[in-house]
């Protein structure tokens, strides 16, 4: 089993009494997760339940509270000690989480549990299990995790993250780099050998998202208008969300756009950054920019320009470390990511001397002190003063 950054955090928690909520995209390696984590667990009071089966889904319907603990001792659960149970997929029973509260409540038992959308996790679970839970939210691999997913040794690349361009760093993982942002970060994508498995494998991926996530987390149907909306948003990568001109488009009311966007975004398929302000006159202020969350999926659905591929990597990319907002203002001034609203940085493909000199100034004008140009390609005249997209943890 491969190793993921996020399992160490579970770990930990594991030692808590708290309903462990694991929640992301369709395929990004929950259920791997679960696994790990009941391997850790030095007795045998536990079990697995797959909630995308039918008899196990009826387990959790029954009418009464003692029926449905009959049935897990039939799978092995032995209420008078300490059990773990581990629940796939919860989001496939609505009212599950009136169960997982009784049995919380009444017995010495950890629940780890994983679902697909924050929108369910973060609203009706919460509201019925607040004080008796934590929640994780799992992202398909970042680049560390593909090149260990590659057998690769990423201790070089991990002590110098987030540092000024190394030659040797980037001619060693460069090629690495390349097919992350071409296939991207999904775990069964990362492990295919082949190009056209890689391919294959994402597109079953699309489909799976809207045909089952879509299908069961909303009163949605998978629709010719929800996946036009989604290759629009997929051209449209690294710019502005305009809720009308999308309207216009697709011939669908404004509030049905806002709408399918919220979907898309608590279900991870698309991240959203809004505007840096500190009401300065002439900002922009109200307007997300729009990223796909894997570039793999990014181009499976549109053909856009590979600065825009590049962008939307570094976005994903620095998701993983904190939370993003955007400068611009009306003139058209732009610093693409504020990071932790501490850090300005600019993303160029091929980032020049001039580009670290328009950072810098852009930045004075909101008096951020730290700044990072982060590159793809090192440039013909020797500039080195910008962090390599690689080393973008």
């Amino acid at each position: 089993m491969h190793n993921r950054k996020i399992f160490s955090e579970l770990k930990t928690h594991l030692l808590q009494q708290q309903i462990t909520v694991l929640t992301g995209m369709r395929r990004v390696g929950k259920t791997t997760a679960l696994y790990y984590l009941l391997d850790q667990i030095d007795h045998n009071n536990k079990v697995f339940i797959d909630l995308e089966k039918i008899e196990h889904r009826h387990i959790f319907t029954l009418s009464s509270y003692q029926e449905t603990q009959i049935e897990l001792e039939i799978l092995g659960i032995d209420f008078s000690r300490k059990a773990v149970i581990a629940l796939d997929e919860i989001q496939l029973v609505p009212q599950i989480t009136s169960v997982i509260k009784y049995f919380y409540d009444h017995f010495p038992i950890k629940f780890l549990v994983t679902g697909s959308s924050s929108f369910y996790m973060k609203g009706r679970f919460s509201e019925s299990l607040a004080g008796r839970k934590r929640i994780f939210e799992m992202y398909p691999l970042d680049f560390v995790e593909f090149l260990e997913f590659n057998g690769k040794d990423t201790h070089i690349i991990r002590k110098y993250a987030f540092q000024s361009f190394q030659r040797g760093i980037y001619l060693k993982f460069k090629d690495d780099y390349e097919e992350f942002i071409r296939f991207g970060g999904f775990p069964e994508v990362v492990i295919a050998q082949s190009k056209n498995d890689k391919i294959a494998y994402l597109k079953d991926i699309i489909n799976a998202y809207i045909e089952l996530d879509i299908k069961l987390l909303s009163d949605f149907e998978a629709s010719y208008d929800l996946y036009a909306l989604i290759r629009l948003l997929a051209a449209r990568v690294a710019s502005p969300i305009e809720l009308s001109k999308l309207s216009s488009i697709l011939g669908i009311k404004r509030n049905k756009v806002k709408q399918y966007l919220q979907l898309l975004e608590k279900t991870y398929f698309i991240l959203t950054v809004p505007p840096y302000s500190r009401n300065i006159d002439g900002e922009i202020k109200h307007r997300k920019k729009i990223y796909l969350s894997d570039t793999g999926i990014l181009n499976i659905l549109a053909q856009v320009s590979s600065g825009q591929v590049f962008e939307n990597a570094i976005a994903v990319q620095l998701k993983h470390i904190g939370e993003l907002n955007y400068y611009q203002k009306i003139s058209g001034q732009e610093i693409d990511f504020i990071l932790d609203t501490q850090q300005a940085v600019e993303v160029q493909e091929t980032p020049a001397e001039s580009d670290l000199h328009k950072l810098n100034r852009r930045a004075r004008q909101i008096s951020m002190e730290k700044k990072a140009l982060v590159g793809r390609y090192p440039p013909a005249n020797g500039f080195i003063d910008f962090i390599w997209g690689g080393n973008i943890g």
